[in-house]
Protein backbone atom coordinates (compact mmCIF):
# COMPACT_ATOMS: atom_id res chain seq x y z
CA UNK A 1 0.00 0.00 0.00
CA UNK A 2 2.51 2.59 -1.17
CA UNK A 3 0.97 5.72 -2.64
CA UNK A 4 2.63 7.25 -5.71
CA UNK A 5 3.79 10.89 -5.79
CA UNK A 6 0.50 12.33 -7.09
CA UNK A 7 -1.44 10.36 -4.49
CA UNK A 8 0.94 11.57 -1.76
CA UNK A 9 0.42 15.16 -2.88
CA UNK A 10 -3.36 14.67 -2.83
CA UNK A 11 -3.29 13.16 0.66
CA UNK A 12 -1.03 15.86 2.10
CA UNK A 13 -2.82 18.65 0.26
CA UNK A 14 -6.27 17.47 1.33
CA UNK A 15 -5.19 17.22 4.97
CA UNK A 16 -3.69 20.71 4.84
CA UNK A 17 -6.78 22.16 3.17
CA UNK A 18 -9.10 20.53 5.70
CA UNK A 19 -7.03 21.96 8.55
CA UNK A 20 -7.16 25.38 6.91
CA UNK A 21 -10.95 25.20 6.50
CA UNK A 22 -11.44 24.24 10.14
CA UNK A 23 -8.89 26.90 11.08
CA UNK A 24 -10.80 29.55 9.14
CA UNK A 25 -13.79 28.90 11.35
CA UNK A 26 -11.61 29.33 14.44
CA UNK A 27 -10.11 32.55 13.00
CA UNK A 28 -13.58 33.94 12.30
CA UNK A 29 -14.49 33.19 15.92
CA UNK A 30 -11.32 35.05 17.07
CA UNK A 31 -9.86 31.91 18.63
CA UNK A 32 -6.14 31.28 19.18
CA UNK A 33 -5.72 28.55 16.58
CA UNK A 34 -6.51 29.30 12.99
CA UNK A 35 -5.74 28.66 9.35
CA UNK A 36 -1.97 28.28 9.76
CA UNK A 37 -1.99 26.24 12.96
CA UNK A 38 -4.67 23.78 11.94
CA UNK A 39 -3.36 23.60 8.38
CA UNK A 40 -0.02 22.53 9.82
CA UNK A 41 -1.68 20.02 12.16
CA UNK A 42 -3.47 18.43 9.19
CA UNK A 43 -0.29 18.41 7.12
CA UNK A 44 1.87 16.97 9.91
CA UNK A 45 -0.49 14.13 10.76
CA UNK A 46 -0.95 13.18 7.10
CA UNK A 47 2.80 13.42 6.52
CA UNK A 48 3.60 11.04 9.35
CA UNK A 49 0.83 8.67 8.23
CA UNK A 50 1.94 8.59 4.58
CA UNK A 51 5.57 8.30 5.64
CA UNK A 52 4.74 5.34 7.85
CA UNK A 53 2.86 3.58 5.06
CA UNK A 54 6.00 3.83 2.94
CA UNK A 55 8.42 2.63 5.61
CA UNK A 56 10.43 0.07 3.62
CA UNK A 57 11.47 -2.31 6.43
CA UNK A 58 7.80 -3.21 6.90
CA UNK A 59 7.80 -4.72 3.44
CA UNK A 60 4.56 -6.44 2.57
CA UNK A 61 3.95 -7.94 6.02
CA UNK A 62 0.35 -6.93 6.80
CA UNK A 63 0.70 -7.74 10.51
CA UNK A 64 3.74 -5.51 10.90
CA UNK A 65 2.08 -2.69 8.97
CA UNK A 66 -1.09 -3.03 11.03
CA UNK A 67 0.82 -2.82 14.32
CA UNK A 68 2.83 0.18 13.15
CA UNK A 69 -0.26 2.04 11.89
CA UNK A 70 -2.08 1.35 15.17
CA UNK A 71 0.87 2.70 17.14
CA UNK A 72 1.08 5.69 14.83
CA UNK A 73 -2.56 6.59 15.34
CA UNK A 74 -2.30 6.18 19.11
CA UNK A 75 0.85 8.28 19.26
CA UNK A 76 -0.49 11.10 17.11
CA UNK A 77 -3.83 11.35 18.89
CA UNK A 78 -2.18 11.24 22.32
CA UNK A 79 0.31 13.94 21.36
CA UNK A 80 -2.38 16.09 19.79
CA UNK A 81 -4.42 15.67 22.96
CA UNK A 82 -1.63 17.40 24.86
CA UNK A 83 -1.50 20.22 22.31
CA UNK A 84 -5.26 20.61 22.54
CA UNK A 85 -5.06 20.66 26.32
CA UNK A 86 -2.84 23.72 25.99
CA UNK A 87 -5.75 25.55 24.36
CA UNK A 88 -8.02 24.96 27.36
CA UNK A 89 -7.96 27.78 29.90
CA UNK A 90 -9.84 28.41 33.12
CA UNK A 91 -10.71 31.94 34.14
CA UNK A 92 -9.46 32.44 37.71
CA UNK A 93 -12.16 34.93 38.62
CA UNK A 94 -15.28 33.36 37.14
CA UNK A 95 -14.12 29.75 36.94
CA UNK A 96 -15.35 29.61 33.33
CA UNK A 97 -13.54 27.19 31.06
CA UNK A 98 -12.52 28.41 27.61
CA UNK A 99 -10.97 26.68 24.63
CA UNK A 100 -12.74 23.33 24.61
CA UNK A 101 -14.02 23.75 21.05
CA UNK A 102 -10.60 24.91 19.90
CA UNK A 103 -9.00 21.87 21.54
CA UNK A 104 -11.56 19.59 19.91
CA UNK A 105 -10.88 21.32 16.57
CA UNK A 106 -7.17 20.53 16.90
CA UNK A 107 -8.01 16.92 17.66
CA UNK A 108 -10.52 16.48 14.80
CA UNK A 109 -8.04 18.13 12.41
CA UNK A 110 -5.41 15.61 13.45
CA UNK A 111 -7.84 12.73 13.00
CA UNK A 112 -8.83 14.03 9.56
CA UNK A 113 -5.14 14.33 8.68
CA UNK A 114 -4.57 10.70 9.63
CA UNK A 115 -7.55 9.57 7.58
CA UNK A 116 -6.34 11.66 4.61
CA UNK A 117 -2.95 10.01 4.99
CA UNK A 118 -4.64 6.62 4.87
CA UNK A 119 -6.61 7.71 1.80
CA UNK A 120 -10.09 6.94 3.14
CA UNK A 121 -11.88 9.69 1.19
CA UNK A 122 -15.54 8.88 2.02
CA UNK A 123 -14.72 8.96 5.73
CA UNK A 124 -12.78 12.23 5.38
CA UNK A 125 -15.63 13.95 3.52
CA UNK A 126 -18.22 12.76 6.03
CA UNK A 127 -16.12 13.85 9.02
CA UNK A 128 -15.38 17.30 7.59
CA UNK A 129 -19.03 17.94 6.72
CA UNK A 130 -20.15 16.93 10.21
CA UNK A 131 -17.36 18.89 11.93
CA UNK A 132 -18.07 22.06 9.95
CA UNK A 133 -21.81 21.73 10.52
CA UNK A 134 -21.15 21.57 14.26
CA UNK A 135 -18.72 24.48 14.23
CA UNK A 136 -20.99 26.69 12.12
CA UNK A 137 -24.33 25.88 13.73
CA UNK A 138 -23.17 25.01 17.24
CA UNK A 139 -24.06 28.36 18.84
CA UNK A 140 -27.56 28.30 17.35
CA UNK A 141 -28.13 24.71 18.46
CA UNK A 142 -26.90 25.47 21.99
CA UNK A 143 -29.11 28.58 22.23
CA UNK A 144 -32.19 26.73 20.96
CA UNK A 145 -31.70 23.77 23.27
CA UNK A 146 -30.99 26.10 26.21
CA UNK A 147 -34.16 28.08 25.51
CA UNK A 148 -36.27 24.91 25.20
CA UNK A 149 -34.83 23.46 28.40
CA UNK A 150 -35.42 26.68 30.30
CA UNK A 151 -39.06 26.66 29.14
CA UNK A 152 -39.48 23.02 30.18
CA UNK A 153 -37.88 23.46 33.59
CA UNK A 154 -39.58 26.76 34.44
CA UNK A 155 -42.09 26.25 37.26
CA UNK A 156 -45.55 26.46 35.71
CA UNK A 157 -47.94 28.80 37.50
CA UNK A 158 -50.75 27.11 39.33
CA UNK A 159 -54.28 27.92 38.17
CA UNK A 160 -55.06 29.48 41.52
CA UNK A 161 -52.01 31.75 41.29
CA UNK A 162 -52.94 32.80 37.77
CA UNK A 163 -56.55 33.49 38.69
CA UNK A 164 -55.55 35.45 41.78
CA UNK A 165 -53.17 37.55 39.75
CA UNK A 166 -55.98 38.30 37.30
CA UNK A 167 -58.30 39.39 40.10
CA UNK A 168 -60.58 36.32 40.18
CA UNK A 169 -61.18 35.05 43.67
CA UNK A 170 -62.34 31.60 42.62
CA UNK A 171 -60.50 29.75 39.83
CA UNK A 172 -63.58 27.56 39.23
CA UNK A 173 -65.68 30.66 38.43
CA UNK A 174 -63.15 31.68 35.82
CA UNK A 175 -63.37 28.30 34.10
CA UNK A 176 -67.16 28.52 33.92
CA UNK A 177 -67.13 32.00 32.45
CA UNK A 178 -64.70 30.93 29.70
CA UNK A 179 -67.19 28.45 28.20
Amino acid sequence: MHPDSLDQFLRLGAATLIGMIIGLNRDLENKPTGVRTLGLVGLATALVTVGTLEFEPLGDDPDALSRVVQGLIQGILTGIGFIGAGAILRDRDSGDIHGLTTAASVWVTAAAGIVCGLGNWPLVVTAVVVAMALLISGHAIEATVGYCLSRLTARPRQEGEQAASEGDADPDDRKKSDH
